[in-house]
């Protein structure tokens, strides 16, 4: 399919690149690797995975960043975390049969976590799996979704508890499709960088409280992006030390299935995470012992950065609900990463119904 091309690598400026699974992330605004990637391998064809918006924005990008390369089929999705099911994945499907891709086939997902989720589940299903490599093109995508081999859809409002665990051949991230982002779609992501510092990396959050939106230093998704490394190689499957990247998840996911089904304009994903991290760091307070004033700190910086979302008590048991339904519980129990100290996190805490209601409550009462 792709033609032989003389390429080399002298003129091309040094990349960052991150070691994971065993394949290679790559920071290179100029995205002059992605070729290079594609030349290399000998791929009997190229599908293109994006959503209404990246067509518009981000593939003529990839387009110019690959010009010897001219073989390709586009397959477009809604945007939009309510198309990320069983059925738009259904039509992915039909799509690539449409198109006849066989199992030498590589996939390229161009967007942002929906269609990195989406895209890496329906290649490695396709025909028991097809290769497939990541181009996140939101900060959310770039920092969580894109890196750690985890792919899915949702299901009745629970988040990715379809899926698999399938390592993408390569990530390539440019700074260039952050610069196609409103405020809005930038300060989710950040709620991940922010995660990231929480949890293992004190300074990292330190340096968080000092950036104004939407000027990020571009080290930052780099530093980010290295955090959520370190934890999955060390587990990649989630049995263990993995599990503190969902803190702040179990209830902010159960807000943001909430949200999509019941509000005209739904939570982004990173605003409803920063509500379970303020709830969450609530928890860890009193399960864990996070200091008082660590507690405060958190909450604060997170409730004068995030909008506020006034909740009624009366959906507190579809929260629960949701709750339950989450894939990081065992034995019926609810299961929770939370932290010791800033930049300590712990793992397979179980919380009791009430305390999570206390939690709920203490965010409203931050609000009032």
């Amino acid at each position: 399919m792709f033609s032989e091309n003389n390429l080399s690598l002298d003129g091309i400026f040094n990349m960052k690149k991150i070691t994971s699974l065993g394949y290679d992330v790559v920071f290179d605004d100029s995205l002059s690797e992605l070729q290079l990637f594609l030349v290399d391998h000998d791929y009997s064809q190229l599908l293109i995975l994006v959503d209404r918006n990246t067509n518009d924005h981000c593939l003529p990008v990839i387009q110019a960043a690959i010009p010897d390369i001219v073989d390709y089929d586009i397959i477009e999705v809604d945007p939009g975390e309510e198309n990320k099911n069983i059925d738009f994945c259904i039509g992915v499907w039909k799509t690539m049969l449409d198109f006849g891709a066989d199992r030498k086939a590589l996939m390229l997902n161009l967007g942002g976590g929906v269609v990195t989720d989406m895209g890496g589940f329906a290649a490695s299903t396709y025909k028991r799996g097809i290769d497939f490599i990541h181009i996140p093109t939101t900060l959310l995508s770039q920092v969580d979704a894109s890196v750690g081999g985890k792919t899915g859809i949702d299901l009745d409002n629970v988040k990715n508890i379809i899926g698999t665990f399938s390592q993408p051949q390569a990530v390539f991230i440019s700074n260039k499709f952050l610069e196609t982002l409103d405020d809005r779609q930038m300060r989710s992501g950040f709620a991940e960088v922010i995660k990231h510092g929480l949890i293992q990396d004190k300074s990292l959050f330190e340096r968080c409280k000092t950036v104004v939106l939407p000027n990020l230093p571009e080290d930052m998704v780099y530093e980010s992006v290295q955090i959520k490394n370190k934890v999955i190689t060390e587990d990649p499957t989630e049995k263990g030390l993995r599990k503190i990247l969902n803190f702040g998840h179990t209830i902010g996911h159960a807000i943001e299935g909430y949200s999509l089904v019941s509000d005209n304009n739904p939570l982004l994903h990173g605003e409803a995470i920063a509500i379970g991290m303020v709830c969450e760091a609530y928890i860890s307070n009193k399960v864990n012992g996070l200091p008082d004033q660590e507690l405060k700190e958190i909450s604060d910086f997170l409730m004068a950065l995030y909008p506020a979302y006034d909740y009624n008590t009366a959906v507190y048991p579809e929260f629960i609900e949701l709750m339950r339904n989450d894939k990081k519980n065992e034995s019926n129990k609810l299961g929770f990463a939370l932290l010791n100290t800033i930049g300590d996190c712990a793992y397979n805490n179980y919380v009791e119904e009430d305390l999570i209601i206390e939690s709920l409550d203490y965010y409203k009462s931050l609000i009032n």
